[in-house]
């Protein structure tokens, strides 16, 4: 991998129903093999079961789900003198984002239900409420972090 410069994060378009960048982005973690009508169904579709469940409006569930599953501090391996230690460091914006979407998709899709709507749907309204396999991945990282925290002067 080249280390001349950054990748440059490529620009997404809103979405065109609730007009938001974040929403396109969780599309488009959802979406398998380009297919983004059916990636579009399946989130839309998860919005409206939302919607109807707790009577708020899905884009202010969405964005509270996102709050509480992003991490705020994360660890990080660091190799010091022969050893490996786990060194607590805070998590960057974007990362805090694309790991807080990533989990709420993957915690979606190991769930049970019976399609991928009311999977993302009941996950959304369980990371809403601050429960569920997301928001306890965050918990575990937090954890993590905490009882490491001893190794924090390794920090660079």
């Amino acid at each position: 991998m080249s280390r001349r410069h950054r990748a440059e994060p490529r620009q997404v378009l809103p979405d065109p129903v609730h007009g938001d960048l974040v929403l396109t982005k969780f599309m488009n973690y959802i979406m398998y093999e380009g297919k983004k009508s059916a990636a579009e169904q399946i989130v839309y579709g998860a919005m409206d079961t939302v919607e109807a469940k707790l009577k708020r409006p899905s884009i202010e569930v969405f964005h509270d789900a996102l709050g509480n599953v992003a991490p705020s501090i994360e660890v990080r391996s660091r190799r010091v003198g022969g050893a490996t230690y786990q060194v607590p460091v805070e998590v960057r914006p974007e990362r805090r984002q694309a790991l807080a979407i990533r989990w709420l998709v993957g915690a979606a899709r190991a769930r049970n239900e019976n399609t991928m709507e009311e999977r993302l749907a009941g996950e959304l309204i369980d990371a809403s409420n601050n429960r569920g396999n997301a928001v306890k991945k965050r918990e575990d990282t937090h954890r993590m972090a905490e009882a490491n925290r001893a190794f924090s002067h390794y920090r660079w």
